[in-house]
């Protein structure tokens, strides 16, 4: 299902303007969000982050037209996917973007598979480094071309996700998650300045649900031989919420087990389900 210029549509296919420069270049935004029993979790903070994304990038964006997309789409789904792209729309040709931007928002949904949820995930570290330089680094743009990549040689060697470190050669993330170490006492990710997207379940967590378990949380530069001798480490993201990490290239670990890493998705359960306004069964894997 689709949704396009306030309507649903049926199948998987628009009219394109050839000319927009999210096709062409890239020049856009987009957002993935979960659905639960027809109600967007955490839908606040997606649309803030996408309008915010676009503001980055030098053109406007509409928080309540992004609204009625995502619940449009979501209405009547049990458990759904909810992604949501904005472009800035068509330009003159080249690399300078229109005076006056016209921005193309369109959205769509997909089942979600609730084995999704909390499953563990098998890391291999990519040789393509994350751009803690770049603007991009910190927003979900268009341009997913080195997670592609990545992804790709990940499967083929047997491995779920990448896991990208930056250009300095610090751990940044993964393909298309934050990453999470127990180390020692505390709680450590890797800060927003070290190529990383902020991420919505990742801030769910700092700021609510580790705070409220009495958990230390560091969010500092974090090197892959302090991720060898983490205790439990673990990704997340809006579909997955919290993935733990079964290892890392040949670094095995036990964070499914981890009795913080049990503790900590059984608030970000919680915390779903109250966002939804569901029972948190609802949640369940």
């Amino acid at each position: 299902m689709l949704w396009c210029d306030g309507r649903l549509v049926e199948g998987g296919t628009l009219p394109f303007d050839m000319g927009d420069r999210g096709l062409l270049l890239g020049d856009g935004v987009f957002d993935t969000a979960l659905a639960v029993q027809g109600r967007i979790a955490f839908e606040t903070a997606h649309i803030d982050r996408l309008v915010a994304a676009a503001a980055t990038l030098g053109y406007p964006a509409d928080p309540e037209r992004i609204r009625a997309a995502m619940r449009a789409l979501a209405e009547g789904l049990p458990l759904a996917a909810i992604r949501t792209t904005l472009t800035r729309g068509s330009g003159p040709r080249g690399l300078a973007p229109p005076a006056e931007p016209a921005p193309f928002l369109f959205a769509s949904a997909a089942p979600a598979r609730p084995g999704l949820f909390f499953a563990p995930l098998r890391l291999l570290p990519t040789a393509i480094a994350r751009n803690e330089t770049s603007p991009a680094a910190r927003l979900k743009t268009l341009g997913y071309l080195d997670a592609v990549l990545a992804a790709r040689a990940a499967a083929a060697a047997g491995f779920d996700e990448a896991l990208f470190r930056n250009t300095r050669g610090r751990v940044a993330c993964a393909g298309t998650g934050n990453l999470f170490a127990w180390i020692g006492d505390a709680l450590v990710t890797p800060p927003a300045e070290e190529g990383v997207l902020p991420g919505i379940v990742r801030a769910e967590i700092l700021s609510r649900i580790a705070p409220g378990l009495g958990l230390a949380v560091e969010e500092r530069p974090l090197l892959p031989s302090e991720l060898e001798r983490a205790e439990a480490v673990f990704v997340t993201n809006s579909l997955r919420l919290i993935a733990p990490v079964a290892a890392i290239g040949t670094t095995t670990y036990d964070s499914a087990g981890h009795a913080t890493v049990r503790r900590l998705s059984d608030g970000l359960r919680a915390a779903v389900a109250a966002s939804c306004g569901v029972a948190p069964d609802a949640v369940t894997p």
